[in-house]
């Protein structure tokens, strides 16, 4: 079992070329299959963490390739969507570029501060990466920005806020920290209980 939550990612992480690859020949006819995938890769991000946390193998290094796949995953899932609906994304660009700044900017203050990527794995990341979900099976399957949509892209924002806020806080670099109140925690030397559903 130890070696479930590796090949779990490894399985999302060879999704991504083959999303892409689905989205560049087949077009709209391939929409289905990219939906699928996408679910079977958050089905898989889920297992890795809670197998890897069972088994007692939840290390930094597992878990910053889990937050780096994460991010190819769901940009692959956004190309894929550009290249399906093109018009429907530029029609939104505006609402998008932001979601792009803060995540360069959360990578640059970590890489600023601590020398290495963020890895918070934090709740509003995962309630964003649930409503990622929700809009992207919209937009590819309905070819619907409304408002699944919109709060994908409101939960981005606020996320991005709290990983900047806890990238800020954090006196050392760590990995999964559920809040920026958490992050104040640590800064004051305060302990607290990680709930494994929320890590």
């Amino acid at each position: 079992m130890k070696n479930v939550p590796i090949l779990l990612i490894a399985f999302r992480f060879l999704l991504s070329p083959i999303i892409l690859i689905s989205a560049y020949c087949g077009g709209h006819n391939a929409k289905i299959l990219i939906i699928t995938l996408m679910y079977l890769g958050l089905i898989s991000d889920i297992l890795d963490g809670i197998i890897a946390r069972n088994e007692g193998i939840s290390t930094a290094k597992l878990r910053r390739l889990d937050s780096q796949t994460d991010m190819i995953f769901w940009m692959s899932i956004g190309f894929a969507t550009y290249m399906t609906f093109p018009i429907l994304i530029l029609d939104n660009w505006l609402y998008i570029l932001p979601i792009f700044i803060m995540e360069a900017s959360c990578y640059i203050l970590s890489f600023i501060k601590f020398g290495k990527e963020t890895c918070t794995h934090a709740f509003l990341s995962k309630m964003w990466g649930l409503s990622l979900l929700a809009c992207f099976t919209a937009l590819l399957g309905f070819n619907y920005a409304g408002f699944p949509f919109f709060l994908a892209v409101f939960l981005g924002l606020i996320s991005h806020v709290d990983r900047l806020v806890i990238t800020i806080l954090l006196p050392a670099w760590t990995h999964d920290i559920p809040s920026s109140y958490h992050a104040y925690l640590i800064r004051k030397g305060r302990k607290f209980k990680k709930y494994k559903i929320f890590n």
